[in-house]
C-alpha cells in the first residue's frame, strides 16, 4: 500500500509513479476524496470550537436567568452538522481505504522506463544461449522418453496444467529442493516450513487481494486461498508485529508448492513444462530496513544465482521496465535459463524490492525511535522455481546418446547418479 501522504503532500509524484507503471487508477478521485475529507476535518474542529463557545455562554445565561432557547437550538444544529460532517469522513475513509488497496506500488527511480517486456533491459549475461548439439529434444520429449515426465497422467488426473513426474523425475525435484534449502541456510536463511492455505488478510498484505482474487484457488466455506508462492505465508509470519532495527536483516527460506489459476491462460508456452497450474518452488524473503533495501536486493540476486551456477546452466539477469512490472513490487530483476529444446530464455526466478508497500500493508513496523522510518522494506526472489529449470536441465544437460546428464552438485542427492533414468 503506498503512502496516504502522497496524496496531499506529493500528488506530481504519485501522478508520475503510476503513468510510469501504466495504471488507470482515477488518482483524481483519490485526490479529491482526500481533500474533501481534510476539509470535513477542518470543518467539524470549528463547528466543535463553535459548540463549545455555545455551551459556554448557555451556561453564563442560565446562571443569569436570561433566556437560551435561540442558543440551544443552533447548537443542536452544529452538533447534527458535525455528526453530518463525521459520518461522511466515515465513508471516505471506507472508500479511500478500498481505493488505496488496488493501487499498485511505485516504481524506484532506478527502473528503466517502458510499457512492457520489449523495454526491459539485459543486465548481465552468463554462458551462452547455445545448443549442446544439434537435434536437442524438447524437455517433455526427452522426459518421457527417459519415463520421467508423464504428461498425459496429469490431464487425466487433473486437466491441463498437471504434471506426475515420475522414477528419477520425482527424485530430481527432491534432489532440487533440498539442494536450495541447504545452498540458502549457508547463505544466512533460516529455513521455515509453512502454511499451504492462507487467510485474506495474509493474501491482502503480500498484494495479491483485492487485484488478483479471480486468479487464486480460493475454498469454501473457509475463506481459506492455496498459496500462488511461499511468499505469502513466509512474509506474514512477522505480520502485525514490531520489529527493532538490530534484528534486521532478517531471512526466511521456505519450500511449497504453489497454485495459480491463471498459468496456462496465455495461449502460448503451454506444452511441457512452460505453465502449470501446480508447481515446486524454494522461495526466499527478507526484511530489511530501508536504507539498505536496493543493496539487499542485489544480494537476493547472487543468492539465486549462485543456484544456477551450481545447476550449470547459462542464465541472464533482466531488470524489469516499469510497466512490466509486479503490482507490488518497486524494483525487480527477473532470472533466465536458456533451453535450447525450446530455444527460449525461460523464466525461472524473479527477484523484486517491494519497499514498505507490503509492510504497510500487513503492519510490519519498525520500533519507534530507531530512526526515521515507520515500516521495513520487503523483499523475495525463487530459489528457484523448478518446472522450467527441470525443463532447462533436461534440454542443456541432454548428451546426443539420448542420456540426461545430472549437474556434479547434484549427483549427492540423487544417490551418486551420473545420468537421470
Amino acid at each position: 500500500m503506498i503512502d496516504r501522504r502522497l496524496i496531499r503532500e506529493e500528488p506530481d509524484r504519485l501522478r508520475a509513479g503510476l503513468a510510469r507503471k501504466r495504471s488507470s487508477i482515477d488518482i483524481e478521485r483519490l485526490i479529491a476524496l482526500d481533500r474533501e475529507h481534510l476539509s470535513n476535518l477542518q470543518q467539524a474542529e470549528e463547528l466543535r470550537k463553535q459548540r463549545n463557545t455555545a455551551s459556554e455562554e448557555i451556561g453564563r445565561r442560565k446562571g443569569a436567568g436570561e433566556d437560551t432557547a435561540a442558543l440551544q437550538a443552533a447548537m443542536k444544529e452544529t452538533s447534527s452538522a458535525i455528526k453530518n460532517l463525521e459520518g461522511r469522513n466515515k465513508e471516505i475513509e471506507e472508500t479511500l481505504d478500498a481505493l488505496l488497496l488496488t493501487i499498485p506500488n511505485l516504481p524506484h527511480e532506478s527502473v528503466p522506463d517502458g510499457a512492457d517486456s520489449t523495454s526491459n533491459v539485459v543486465a548481465r549475461t552468463v554462458g551462452k544461449a547455445a545448443k549442446p548439439f544439434d537435434d536437442v529434444l524438447p524437455h517433455w520429449e526427452i522426459g518421457e522418453k527417459l519415463g520421467i515426465l508423464d504428461l498425459e497422467a496429469g490431464r487425466r488426473i487433473s486437466g491441463h496444467g498437471f504434471i506426475v513426474f515420475r522414477n528419477d523425475g520425482a527424485r530430481l525435484c527432491r534432489a532440487l529442493i533440498n539442494l536450495m534449502l541447504d545452498m540458502h541456510a549457508e547463505q544466512g536463511y533460516e529455513e521455515v516450513l509453512v502454511p499451504y492455505l492462507v487467510s485474506r488478510a495474509s493474501m491482502t498484505g503480500t498484494g495479491q487481494l483485492p487485484k488478483f482474487e479471480v486468479d487464486m484457488y480460493r475454498t469454501d466455506p473457509d475463506d481459506l486461498f492455496l498459496i500462488p508462492t511461499a511468499e505469502v505465508p513466509v512474509t506474514n509470519i512477522l505480520r502485525e508485529t514490531i520489529v527493532e532495527r538490530d534484528r534486521l536483516p532478517i531471512k526466511y527460506t521456505a519450500y511449497s508448492p504453489c497454485f495459480r489459476r491463471e498459468a496456462g491462460s496465455y495461449g502460448a508456452d503451454t506444452r511441457g513444462l512452460l505453465r502449470v497450474h501446480q508447481f515446486d518452488k524454494v522461495e526466499m524473503v527478507k526484511f530489511v530496513h530501508p536504507d539498505t533495501s536496493n543493496d539487499e536486493l542485489e544480494t537476493l540476486v547472487g543468492d539465486a544465482t549462485a543456484v544456477l551456477e551450481a545447476l550449470e546452466l547459462s542464465y541472464r539477469v533482466v531488470s524489469l521496465c516499469a510497466g512490466d512490472l509486479s503490482f507490488a513490487a518497486a524494483k525487480c530483476y527477473d532470472l533466465e535459463t536458456y533451453a535450447p529444446g525450446v530455444d527460449k530464455w525461460l523464466e525461472v526466478s524473479s527477484c523484486s524490492n517491494f519497499d514498505d508497500f507490503q509492510a504497510r500493508r500487513a503492519e510490519i513496523r519498525l520500533k519507534k525511535g530507531d530512526d526515521r522510518h515507520k515500516f521495513v522494506h520487503t523483499l523475495n526472489g525463487s530459489g528457484l522455481a523448478l518446472p522450467r529449470i527441470v525443463a532447462s536441465i533436461l534440454e542443456v544437460h541432454q548428451t546426443p546418446t539420448g542420456r540426461v546428464k545430472i549437474p556434479a552438485r547434484l549427483r549427492p542427492y540423487m544417490r551418486g547418479q551420473e545420468y537421470l533414468g
